[in-house]
């Protein structure tokens, strides 16, 4: 079992696969992005190597993210090859999904057992100009080619900006009156090579709801007020499905975090919105055997920061989001 210095169990490891995307959304990636050098990737081998040994310290849930997974080359082979790993009982993924439809059917068959959609808003105009180059039909095939296979249940990733699809939270939400899907907002966050925008376009969870629910009447709580990963969930009277708030600003969740995640370039970060972080990658190319690699990821782990912060004014740059994974 991992703890951290402030007893949290710590059990679930998100890796980005490659700090690439075949998109540019505004709150994630500078459209001038400059990327990793393949070479300082982590390999199939490596990333095999640390999921190993992380499932040794008792993480059972990985997620794979990006950049976009999907644009990995060997991306079913390597979802195959986690899957298998003894001791991982939850592997899922976040994509954008505008290529997944025609991997859909091949990654449940490696082992992929669901996955989380980024959709900020239904509008088509909108979703190339976020983008900066996306297709939203692209994006509902991969969803639908996703329930198809049984990649199930189906979660919606919104990330709100202010003044641009705030207003479309609306028929977001409504998505859940007749599919049993989860449509989850989140506060968009701050990082390096779009802090200005991020910091003066964030909506919080409270304004969220209120515009949802000037439509929709009240929202009920349920999962008995406990967070489901990181959502506190709703739903819209009658409704199939449920809506989700991720509320990393104004209501963190930093006492129940279990999560750490792997950069794509092999360090390990401890906290999304913090910026230290461990060096993995360089001790397993240097040749060291795996006791010394096991100690030097469980005193990273121990030494986890309770949180971020932003109240605080620090905002961390050394990473945008595409080079950090969701």
């Amino acid at each position: 079992m991992a703890l951290d210095r402030f007893g949290r169990r710590l059990n679930y490891l998100r890796i980005s696969l490659t700090d690439r995307c075949n998109l540019r959304c505004q709150y994630c990636m500078p459209d001038d992005t400059q990327f990793i050098p393949m070479s300082s990737l982590m390999s199939d081998d490596e990333i095999i190597r640390l999921v190993h040994l992380f499932s040794s310290l008792g993480f059972n849930k990985i997620r794979l993210t990006g950049g976009e997974p999907i644009v990995r080359p060997n991306i079913v082979d390597l979802v195959r090859r986690i899957a298998v790993t003894s001791g991982i009982n939850q592997l899922t993924m976040t994509t954008n999904g505008t290529l997944f439809s025609h991997l859909a059917s091949d990654l449940k068959e490696a082992g992929l057992q669901r996955v989380n959609f980024s959709l900020d808003t239904l509008d088509p105009d909108k979703y190339s100009q976020i983008t900066r180059k996306g297709m939203i039909g692209s994006v509902w095939e991969g969803i639908h080619a996703a329930e198809q296979v049984g990649l199930t249940p189906i979660k919606i990733n919104v990330v709100v900006v202010r003044n641009f699809n705030d207003l479309d939270v609306i028929d977001l939400a409504r998505l859940t009156y007749h599919r049993p899907w989860q449509v989850r907002f989140i506060e968009m966050m701050p990082f390096a090579g779009a802090t200005d925008f991020q910091v003066e376009r964030n909506m919080v969870m409270g304004e969220i709801r209120q515009i949802i629910e000037s439509t929709e009447g009240p929202l009920q709580p349920i999962n008995n007020g406990f967070l489901d990963g990181e959502a506190q969930l709703f739903r819209i009277p009658q409704a199939v499905g449920t809506i989700g708030f991720i509320a990393s600003i104004s209501q963190p969740f930093c006492s129940s975090c279990t999560r750490v995640r792997l950069t794509a370039d092999g360090r390990l970060r401890l906290c999304l919105l913090n910026e230290y972080e461990v060096d993995l990658l360089e001790p397993m190319r240097s040749g060291v055997g795996d006791q010394p690699l096991r100690k030097i990821v469980l005193d990273a782990l121990w030494n986890k920061p309770w949180g971020h912060k932003l109240v605080e004014g620090a905002i961390p740059i050394n990473r945008t989001m595409s080079q950090i994974g969701g």
